[in-house]
């Protein structure tokens, strides 16, 4: 039976958006942020004091939260409440393979089921609700939730059952996306110095075959337009790309190019520090401190 009050923990870039979807459909929401819960519970919520009070109530618990440490702390916290409406978890952070096993273990232990679902689409997508769920758990708990991941979702895949394949999925979906934002700021830095525009060459690569979502997206709406605004920090996808690295390397895959992904997106993260992934175009371009054509990085 599909759950009747919903609990969201998370109100941050994409939290904010995905929990306001949910609410905005109907559904019966409440949410906290230990940031502040007032100022970012959307309207048609109920914001609660403390994680304990959401959890004394919501059938369902969504989290975003920013990392494993975060989530790892979080199921913890449910799993040790006595006063325990909650009969499932939701986890919609990227958090790595690890994480979610642990995760799941942990409120197994208390007889809570977890479901293991990132999301991507970016901040823009959650406001449209368009965003992916990439979702590992029961397909039956997936069914069960099909409405509410509606509400804020143009795509839900079923990937498995097993925690951690959501998180395989969206980790080398976000390594292909770094790839491609960093590859294309060094392609874009090369034109300029033949003396070609932005335009020109954007114009050209989007009917041809180097197109991808940094020459359709990124750069003409966030770069060109010096918004810088793709809503997801630099800090979080160098830290998604470590995850990948890290289980790449544990899975015996190759990782010659996700390595020097990687390394480039840790140099850039340092040099500035709170930006924007569009940022990595000044980066590479070496605006942000790291020297002339500052794309060069040791391997993490």
């Amino acid at each position: 039976m599909s759950p009747r009050r919903f609990g969201f923990i998370g109100l941050g870039n994409m939290g904010a958006p995905m929990a306001a979807n949910v609410a905005g459909a109907g559904f019966d929401l409440i949410v906290y942020d230990k940031a502040g819960t007032e100022a970012r519970a959307p309207g048609g919520s109920s914001a609660a004091a403390s994680l304990a009070e959401v959890a004394a109530v919501a059938e369902t618990v969504f989290l975003s939260l920013p990392d494993g440490a975060a989530t790892l702390a979080v199921a913890r916290q449910i799993a040790a409440l006595a006063n325990r409406a909650t009969k499932v978890v939701v986890d919609l952070s990227t958090i790595g393979i690890a994480a979610a096993k642990e995760a799941h273990a942990i409120l197994a232990g208390a007889g809570v089921s977890y479901a293991d679902a990132p999301v991507s689409g970016g901040r823009a997508g959650a406001r449209a609700a368009t965003i992916a769920v990439m979702w590992a758990g029961p397909a039956e708990l997936l069914e069960s939730h099909r409405g509410v991941l509606d509400a804020m979702a143009g795509n839900v895949f079923h990937l498995g059952d097993d925690p951690g394949q959501g998180q395989a999925m969206k980790l080398l979906n976000n390594y292909l996306s770094a790839t491609a934002l960093a590859a294309t700021s060094e392609a874009m830095v090369f034109g300029l110095a033949q003396g070609l525009s932005l335009e020109v060459m954007l114009a050209v690569v989007n009917v041809s075959t180097g197109r991808n979502t940094a020459t359709s997206d990124k750069f003409p709406n966030r770069i060109v337009t010096g918004t810088y605004d793709a809503g997801f920090s630099a800090a979080l996808l160098a830290k998604d790309l470590r995850l990948y690295l890290e289980s790449a390397r544990a899975a015996g895959a190759p990782s010659v190019v996700g390595g020097a992904v990687a390394g480039l997106w840790q140099s850039a993260d340092r040099a500035m520090p709170g930006g924007d992934i569009t940022h990595i175009y000044d980066f590479v371009r070496g605006i942000a401190g790291a020297g002339e054509g500052g794309g060069e990085a040791p391997p993490p």
